[in-house]
């Protein structure tokens, strides 16, 4: 999870003015003018797990749960933009949590990959910092990594599947642009920055990926929008 910018765009007008009329006759927030700004909004990839690959359904997530508040139901700010797996898991069971659109999620949690092959690798999601939120956010993630029951660990395993693949893209990325000769990096810089903007699948992870090694990344630093300070954290 990185922060997002509900911006005032075309499609974001279209859909709030949708919004408007379907309060009034208690419609679906399920409308064309909706789903075109949210899939906009968040780059096409849904907000919690930041998976852009093989996903079959996108679904309208309220982050607050509105349970029959019809301000919260229709409130554009409240609406985001989740694929079935994350919003079947977190539901209402997971609330509150950290608004994306208002905080960098990823200077409020670290995002890690422990370990290398087979059973030694894990994903870790590390709260930097104490609250209710933030300690639901990290246990909405693992569940949604790793999943529950049967069918979310199946689910979840594709999840973690996609991103082993974006990280070692990622990697091998890094490697060839250090290798490369100077006359080569601009465009290699262009393809990192690329990697960890807004609109890349696994961003959060891919930008802690530099700022555990900062020092040895510390010409790449500029494109992951964060200070620097001791990434040692562990929230206490």
């Amino acid at each position: 999870m990185i922060k997002y910018t509900r911006d005032d765009t075309e499609k974001a007008r279209m859909a709030v003015a949708a919004l408007k009329k379907a309060k009034v006759s208690n419609g679906s927030c399920n409308m064309p003018e909706v789903n075109a700004a949210l899939a906009e909004m968040f780059y096409g990839k849904c907000y919690i797990c930041e998976n852009k690959e093989g996903i079959s359904s996108f679904q309208i997530e309220h982050l607050k749960p509105h349970q029959g508040n019809v301000d919260l139901k229709y409130d554009w700010d409240n609406l985001f933009w989740s694929c079935a797996h994350c919003n079947n898991i977190k539901n209402a069971k997971y609330d509150p949590i950290l608004d994306c659109t208002q905080v960098d999620v990823d200077q409020k949690i670290a995002f890690r990959k422990e370990g290398y092959f087979g059973m030694d690798e894990e994903f870790c999601f590390i709260a930097l910092e104490n609250g209710e939120e933030i300690k639901n956010t990290v246990g909405l993630l693992y569940e949604v990594y790793y999943g529950s029951t049967p069918q979310k660990k199946l689910e979840a395993a594709n999840i973690r599947r996609s991103l082993r693949r974006n990280l070692s893209d990622f990697k091998n990325l890094i490697r060839d642009y250090y290798d490369a000769e100077d006359y080569d990096k601009e465009d290699m810089r262009c393809a990192i920055r690329k990697e960890v903007g807004q609109g890349a699948a696994f961003a959060a992870f891919k930008r802690w990926l530099l700022w555990d090694h900062q020092e040895k990344y510390k010409d790449l630093l500029q494109y992951c929008e964060m200070e620097l300070f001791d990434k040692d954290s562990d929230g206490q």
